[in-house]
């Protein structure tokens, strides 16, 4: 008559209960600091935001206030000052701005990095380089230039303006996105008799479409947010938002909760783009980081 012995559990070894421990609480540590920082970032907007309810005694108060009257007066303020114009011009500068970087970029994007040029380095070189010199130390040649050909306060000749500032930072990126698609893809496409633009169009840009939206949606933020070009260019027929807001603090004091009433109506199309794009922003982001 044979007796089966049951085998008691294996105890787990002190250094690996211990390692799991330091495991776990590096891992509840990084997420602790990483709710931290995400806090500490998200904590300036959020404030923003809840200023911008407040009365304008309430937000100058050197003691921040908490429980105070909240209302919708002080967006109706800024709207009364015609800040749809504003908004609209911010728009059509970006958006216009953003469709021709992207018509110029992918077309030199690909022939850097699927159909490299001669002396492509060189080519990569001369777009980076672009942005060396501060804009500030044009800013001069610029306005002289607008000057002669009467395109001051133009809304056109500042979305071009935006076209140069963006144009290299786009093809930069979109060449390690290019250089992701297999070559083999191409290849076959090229065996099959696609030309040029079927070969780009239908092959090659469904790959990299999402990080093409990452690009897209980068120079629109840089496009929306800039201030410089605005503020010195421009005076009421072209003026953009960041100058309108800037308008806000003067020599009768800064008027905080109607700024920031202002800055969350600036900041809704940004948060409202970055919302619809998340998913290829984030894939788009990723291409290219690995080889």
């Amino acid at each position: 008559m044979s007796t089966s012995v049951v085998s008691a559990p294996r105890a787990v070894p002190a250094r690996r209960r211990t390692r799991q421990m330091r495991h776990r609480a590096s891992s509840a540590a990084l997420t602790a600091f990483t709710w931290i920082v995400t806090l500490g970032f998200f904590f300036p907007v959020a404030w923003m935001v809840f200023t911008a309810f407040k009365t304008e005694a309430a937000a100058a108060t050197s003691t921040p206030t908490i429980f105070t009257s909240l209302s919708f007066d002080r967006f109706a303020e800024v709207l009364d000052r015609g800040f749809g114009v504003y908004l609209l011009n911010s728009l059509t500068a970006s958006v216009m701005s953003t469709v021709i970087v992207l018509l110029l970029a992918i077309p030199a994007a690909y022939g850097l990095s699927i159909r490299p040029i001669i002396k492509s380095t060189d080519a990569l070189f001369f777009f980076i380089s672009t942005r060396f010199m501060p804009i500030a130390a044009a800013i001069i040649p610029i306005y002289l230039l607008l000057q002669n050909f009467g395109l001051l306060d133009n809304i056109s000749a500042l979305s071009i303006l935006y076209v140069g500032m963006n144009l290299p930072l786009a093809v930069w990126m979109m060449r390690s996105f290019f250089s992701e698609v297999p070559l083999e893809i191409v290849e076959a496409a090229q065996i099959d008799g696609a030309n040029f633009f079927t070969e780009l169009v239908r092959v090659v840009l469904p790959i990299v479409a999402p990080g093409i939206a990452a690009a897209a949606l980068i120079c629109f933020i840089f496009a929306w947010n800039e201030y410089f070009l605005a503020s010195l260019l421009t005076s009421t027929m072209a003026r953009t938002t960041p100058p309108f807001l800037g308008s806000f603090v003067d020599g009768r004091g800064q008027f905080l909760a109607v700024l920031s009433a202002a800055s969350t109506l600036a900041v809704l199309p940004v948060v409202l783009a970055g919302w619809l794009a998340q998913k290829r922003l984030v894939t788009g982001l990723a291409m290219g980081a690995i080889k």
